[in-house]
């Protein structure tokens, strides 16, 4: 009998809760020879069907090489008008010094990219490159996971179409879904999907075998087998999703519902998320590479967490958001949607114990936002993810990485001093 492929975000959670701190030097992925070789030695074969592709430090390879383990969607990338970046690099941002938090000693920014598994990183300063650098498997013409960066993606594009009036943020998902109605989803509107402050019986515990996310996984596997019982793709599993307590209330971060978003989208716009991005975003703005996402066995694309792409992309991304969505000559969001995510994110939503490293921090339309005096904000994914935002710094950095550990709260305490002295120095130039 088959093995159930499980969805990878769930699955890279759960693999590496408790992974050690390893040296990055030890773990080079070239080093290894994982799949390498016609056909590979058996023992150099990491795999999606036991999950060995996603146990550190495998992960440092398959985060640059998705689509050798599963099925995917492609977002088509700009065939003409391609983006060009100039650069002034700036060989002294390697030896900037900063103290992470909790700590007494400070690092210098290099030794920070390696603590914490960077796998690319650049820096854009008034648009242009002035620091760029690659490790691992990652290569400047590379793909690369972005785990839960794609949420804000989705997020952007369910602002975009709020903007155009296409949706009405206080109509609900069952609504635009009647296949809704009868789930948690049903009387939640569009802007307690943007902002996650949706009531849901669902459990992201990682630790807990029995918690809903798993089941919200299964429903994900591109390949069930035979005896397979539950939710065959990811919107037959949000119809089954109860509620529990009173929608709009407080911040529950829960994947689901970035995926419920998609579907609204989708149903909205008779597109695919895939199709949509590329068609809005990725295409506009001059990408030169081909991201794609990971797609459930319906070809529905896991909105939460699926995405990859090339780090100059994102890059291009982030500085259009830092631009009030002009950039590439056009303007390709309303500036509005930035506006929102800066003025309108609850700055009491991470003032609790679960998010020691966020207080003061808020949430809006699936970006994360300091409320610092520079106004940053950022999407981020498990295992050190970023697009951060210096609105006042004028500056984008895009990290991408494979640390040993899941959880941003392994990176935050090097990753976020470390950007704020970026900013200082920058500024200060």
């Amino acid at each position: 009998m088959r093995k159930p492929i499980f969805s990878t975000v769930f699955l890279f959670l759960f693999l590496s809760m408790n992974a050690q701190e390893m040296s990055t030097d030890r773990y080079n992925p070239s080093d290894w020879g994982w799949m390498q070789g016609f056909p590979p030695a058996r023992e150099k074969v990491i795999s999606a069907t036991d999950g060995s592709f996603f146990e550190f430090p495998a992960l440092r390879y398959s985060v640059c090489n998705i689509r050798q383990f599963l099925a995917t969607k492609v977002v088509l990338a700009a065939e003409k008008n391609r983006y060009e970046f100039k650069s002034k690099i700036d060989k002294r941002i390697d030896t900037i010094r900063f103290i992470p938090l909790f700590e007494t000693e400070k690092m210098t920014w290099h030794d920070a990219l390696n603590k914490i598994y960077t796998d690319g990183i650049i820096v854009l300063h008034k648009g242009k490159i002035v620091y760029e650098n690659y490790f691992g498997a990652l290569q400047p013409n590379g793909t690369h996971a972005v785990m839960s960066i794609s949420k804000s993606f989705t997020g952007t594009l369910g602002a975009l179409l709020v903007a155009q009036g296409v949706l009405d943020e206080w109509q609900t998902a069952g609504y635009y879904v009647p296949e809704l109605k009868a789930s948690a989803f049903g009387d939640a509107t569009i802007r307690d999907l943007l902002d996650m402050k949706t009531a849901l019986q669902y459990s992201e515990d990682y630790s807990n075998p029995t918690a809903e996310v798993y089941l919200f996984s299964g429903a994900g596997t591109p390949c069930h087998p035979d005896n397979y019982q539950g939710p065959t793709h990811y919107y037959e599993y949000l119809q089954t999703v109860k509620k529990s307590g009173e929608h709009g209330k407080r911040f529950a971060y829960k994947t689901i519902n970035v995926d419920a978003l998609g579907w609204v989208i989708s149903r909205v716009t008779g597109k695919s998320i895939p199709d949509l991005l590329s068609e809005k975003i990725w295409q506009p703005i001059g990408t030169h590479f081909d991201g794609y996402y990971q797609v459930d066995s319906y070809g529905i694309a896991f909105a939460g967490g699926g995405f990859n792409a090339n780090l100059r992309d994102l890059a291009m991304f982030g500085e259009m958001i830092r631009n009030k969505g002009r950039f590439n000559g056009r303007q390709i969001l309303p500036a509005s949607i930035v506006d929102d995510i800066i003025e309108n994110a609850d700055n009491r939503t991470f003032d609790n114990e679960s998010y020691p490293n966020l207080k003061g921090w808020g949430y809006r339309n699936m970006w994360w936002v300091t409320n610092n005096k520079n106004k940053a904000f950022c999407a981020r994914g498990v295992y050190g993810q970023t697009i951060y935002i210096d609105p006042t710094a004028e500056m984008v950095i895009v990290r991408l990485a494979s640390n040993s550990v899941a959880s941003n709260a392994a990176n935050d305490p090097y990753s976020l001093p470390a950007y704020q002295a970026i900013a200082d120095y920058l500024m200060n130039k």
